[in-house]
């Protein structure tokens, strides 16, 4: 029996990173068939579309419950098409979005950074399409701006509870958490959820820290696991710090999920946290660890036991390599696009068919 994932094909680099990691989801790789239902998210379709296409994805993301998104151009210019990303979230009824940063072999990371660090953020909301409006003279000392933003209780509820799930399966601690005593309605919401999720969870480790706290105390972890709930916008910015902080986005994986009611997840759209780099398409020299780390993470969400070997084997197999000096040029290797997601291949299938032998 084949399982159906959902591809959101982009732009430029993007594209091409997508491919390979669909390279490496055949079945003659990760031995389960799997089959692909194409959805062209390239901004000239969009356009075409005038974003239909995003929606008609969303909503195949829904019934098939998994989905692999390639990175796409999002125009600056008011009135065109904008990202996708938004109206995916909205579609999938998203409420999460995790982040996951993780130290690559010879890299070298920030300060004590050692340990995977999981930002888990609220998907929709805060900040994020709040209303904004001005009101007096323009240019003048007394023009003021205004903005309105929201955030649900239910939306709080599942990102401290999924916080809490994924601390417990990674070992982690959860730390962090919102400027509640500045905002105690608005933001202080968020807090409550997240101690009555600690309570839930009594034997995961728990360190609440305001906003402007944590992100002090990043610099000087001690090197554990840590799973970081944020609200929409402060995890926008988290994410790109912590990333960064390990020294190069390339072992990190982007998911936007949708939970039920008892928490349990619904669907999950994959992504890779870079953007779609024009100035390396066609040039074979582009990156595709993320990419194929997204397509990892989005399998080891998947149910089939034989789905969630592959998950392992091909996060064991792109890092291995890496280690191992099959490197591109970003990570100061010779290794082409295409050289490095062979070697990912290689090593998978090797993997695969020692592991069996095993069972």
């Amino acid at each position: 029996m084949s399982r159906t994932i959902v591809i959101l094909e982009g732009d430029q680099t993007g594209q091409e990173l997508l491919e390979e990691a669909l390279r490496v989801l055949q079945p003659d790789v990760i031995r389960y068939p799997l089959e692909f239902r194409r959805y062209d998210l390239s901004l000239a379709n969009r356009r075409a579309t005038k974003n239909g296409v995003v929606t008609e994805a969303g909503r195949a993301i829904r019934d098939y419950r998994v989905g692999l998104k390639a990175a796409t151009i999002t125009p600056e210019k008011a009135g065109d098409v904008g990202s996708p990303n938004a109206i995916l979230r909205e579609v999938m009824d998203a409420e999460i979005i995790l982040r996951t940063g993780r130290r690559i072999p010879g890299v070298r990371p920030v300060g004590g950074i050692y340990s995977p660090i999981s930002i888990v953020r609220m998907a929709r909301d805060d900040a994020y399409g709040a209303r904004e409006w001005r009101e007096g003279v323009a240019g003048s000392p007394d023009e003021y701006a205004y903005r309105t933003e929201k955030i649900s209780r239910g939306v709080c509820r599942a990102v401290a509870e999924f916080a809490f799930q994924h601390a417990r399966q990674n070992s982690a601690k959860v730390f962090g958490g919102p400027k509640y005593t500045v905002s105690p309605v608005y933001e202080g919401m968020f807090k409550e959820e997240m101690d009555a999720a600690a309570a839930r969870y009594s034997d995961v480790r728990y360190e609440p820290q305001l906003i402007d706290a944590t992100l002090a105390l990043l610099i000087a972890t001690s090197g554990e696991a840590l799973v970081i709930p944020s609200l929409n916008r402060d995890g926008d910015l988290l994410s790109d710090l912590v990333l960064q902080m390990f020294g190069s986005i390339a072992g990190s994986e982007s998911m936007v999920i949708s939970v039920n009611q008892e928490g349990t997840i619904d669907c999950v759209m994959a992504e890779a946290p870079h953007g779609t780099a024009p100035s390396l398409e066609g040039k074979n020299v582009a990156n595709p660890m993320a990419m194929i780390l997204a397509a990892a993470g989005l399998l080891g969400y998947m149910k089939e036991k034989e789905l969630k070997a592959a998950s392992r084997a091909l996060y064991e197999a792109t890092l291995e390599a890496v280690y191992d000096g099959v490197r591109t040029a970003d990570l100061h290797g010779t290794a082409s696009t295409e050289q490095f997601t062979d070697e990912v291949i290689r090593r998978v299938r090797a993997k695969l068919e020692v592991w069996s032998s095993l069972a």
